[in-house]
């Protein structure tokens, strides 16, 4: 026992928040890889990656990035068949779960429950535990297994985002259409952050 780790009366102190963060196969790579970098630097946030298959794909197809580089943004890396990983299991504390971006096929197992890799084992324990669940859901158009599936995530307690930028900033560049919504995502997480000015209300009516 680490004495150090332990309050006056025995109790643990509180460690680190953790958050997991999964990179799924649709497009929109870019999402999760920003989200890792605000988070490194917030000491206080310990983050937990996972890279599918096809999300390492897509980060060499719309990014030229590959999986090492992408996991030195984060503090723990897990691999997606290892599904006796520490955060398989609901004894792991988290503050909860992004999945940026969350592919249709992502989605549809979490919405039934597949647990088939870590994955989709991670968001079924932070549903079961009650934690905060977030999906970056991407495509377009939606077809009715989509929407439905989003429908039984949603009833689950599970939020879906899709990453739709904000005009009424008036963004000038890509960079802070993805800050918008990433600094969006990490509201839902109370996550402190200064990635995109906050509304203040409708100009005056011109006359």
């Amino acid at each position: 026992m680490n004495p150090s780790a332990y309050g006056p009366v025995g109790i643990p102190k509180p460690a680190a928040r953790r958050l997991i963060i999964a990179i799924t196969g649709a497009t929109g790579a870019v999402y999760g890889v920003r989200l890792l970098e605000v988070l490194r630097d917030m000491p206080a946030i310990e983050t937990h990656l996972l890279v599918s298959e096809a999300g390492v794909l897509n980060l060499h197809q719309e990014l030229d990035l590959d999986r090492k580089s992408v996991g030195l943004l984060a503090d723990v890396v897990h691999n997606v068949r290892d599904v006796g990983a520490s955060i398989a299991s609901g004894s792991f504390a988290s503050d909860g779960m992004i999945v940026a971006p969350c592919s249709m096929k992502t989605l549809a197992s979490i919405a039934h429950g597949m647990s088939d890799n870590l994955i989709t084992r991670a968001a079924d324990v932070v549903l079961k535990e009650r934690r905060r669940l977030v999906l970056m859901v991407r495509e377009t158009p939606f077809n009715l297994a989509h929407l439905r599936n989003m429908t039984a995530v949603t009833e689950m307690g599970g939020i879906v985002f899709p990453p739709l930028p904000g005009f009424y900033q008036r963004p000038q560049t890509i960079a802070e259409m993805i800050d918008h919504t990433v600094g969006r995502v990490l509201d839902l997480f109370e996550v402190p952050h200064a990635l995109t000015p906050r509304w203040s209300g409708l100009k005056s009516d011109p006359q």
